[in-house]
């Protein structure tokens, strides 16, 4: 027999997955099926609005992955600003301990930019431009928070019909000066990563975000992935094919004597002019990618100099550009996973929409 559903919980089904969520959420369609669960737009009869709850069950059958959530939870939670998505609920779980499933809400959005770039729909300058100084924006936000996304790519920047953009996805993230010696499990995807990451360079930078908005930039203007390599050493040429062979000095960065051979041996490449590469490319916006899209991580621009450029006139305006109040405090991050540990992590979040 199933157990009894609360008088207190909605039940429902979507895409194979029982959830059951507080009763001030009605279920209206499922919406997306992520790596770790299914999400579901619900509407929020306490607050009037629609919201997404993101199930994720069995949640802490790998720690690794159990961890991430809670990072991109407290991440979401300390995060104020129009272009990351808002954290509206953790569900309070039945125990401290001993439960299995996660529920988060958030904001609903409508599509992905990696749904927008693969339709029909035309893409006028405008629109690239507003979709472009609304990542730099929120980047900036992270980036002053002390927090490197290093895995934006355009199924993670969310968009709604006004085309305001949200960023989500945080659970890669990280701190830039905490101790770095685990950053080697980067699982983001790969066509979207610095070289810096491909040539396992232990110095990596917020410039790896940069790296990774010029690729979505890329994307926007030609419509196809910039770099789609298959695997490590085709990404690298695929690189180097478009920016040129790198100068000695902008392979200083590169610790592994095996990457530097590998690139010493290739045939050697000049820099192809991305008028060449996107003919109908606005001459300020090539600009720009050019100014993001570098090898060497140490002369690419930063996001507040990307923010700076002609192409954002009219739209950048340092004064609606919050910084972050405060670092975020990685310190929490610091511990050897348990179960327990991390249900009590999740528990401990989800009091604070849920004041007893």
């Amino acid at each position: 027999m199933e157990e009894p559903v609360p008088e207190d919980k909605n039940k429902f089904s979507a895409g194979g997955t029982t959830f059951i969520v507080d009763s001030r959420y009605e279920f209206i369609k499922k919406i997306g099926h992520g790596a770790y669960g299914v999400v579901v737009a619900a509407n929020d009869h306490q607050t009037g609005t629609k919201v997404a709850i993101k199930k994720i069950p069995n949640a802490f059958e790998d720690l690794v992955d159990a961890k991430r959530i809670v990072r991109e939870i407290k991440l979401l939670s300390f995060f104020d600003h129009e272009n990351t998505i808002s954290l509206l609920d953790v569900m309070l779980p039945p125990h401290r301990t001993g439960y299995n499933d996660i529920y988060i809400v958030t904001d609903l959005m409508e599509t992905d930019l990696h749904r927008v770039i693969y339709s029909k729909q035309a893409l006028s300058n405008e629109h690239i431009q507003y979709f472009m100084y609304q990542i730099l924006r929120g980047v900036l936000y992270m980036h002053s928070a002390n927090v490197i996304h290093r895995d934006l790519k355009p199924s993670n920047l969310l968009l709604n019909k006004q085309c305001d953009l949200k960023i989500c996805d945080l659970g890669l993230a990280r701190g830039y000066d905490v101790n770095t010696e685990n950053l080697t499990e980067y699982v983001v995807t790969r066509w979207y990563r610095a070289p810096e990451v491909v040539l396992n360079s232990s110095q990596y930078t917020e410039q790896i975000d940069v790296w990774s908005i010029g690729c979505v930039f890329s994307e926007l203007l030609g419509r196809n992935p910039l770099f789609p390599g298959e695997d490590y050493l085709d990404l690298v040429q695929k690189i180097i094919a478009v920016l040129g062979s790198p100068s000695p000095e902008d392979m200083e960065f590169i610790e592994n004597p095996a990457a530097r051979r590998f690139i010493n041996k290739l045939a050697k490449k000049e820099k192809t002019k991305w008028s060449t590469v996107y003919p109908k490319g606005h001459p300020v916006a090539l600009d720009l990618l050019d100014k993001m899209l570098v090898f060497n991580p140490i002369k690419r621009w930063t996001v507040k100099q990307c923010l700076e450029h002609p192409y954002f006139n009219g739209l950048h305006n340092p004064d609606e550009e919050p910084l972050a109040s405060a670092p975020f405090d990685w310190s929490f991050d610091n511990f050897e996973p348990t179960k327990e540990i991390l249900q009590n992590m999740v528990y401990e979040e989800a009091l604070k929409f849920h004041p007893a």
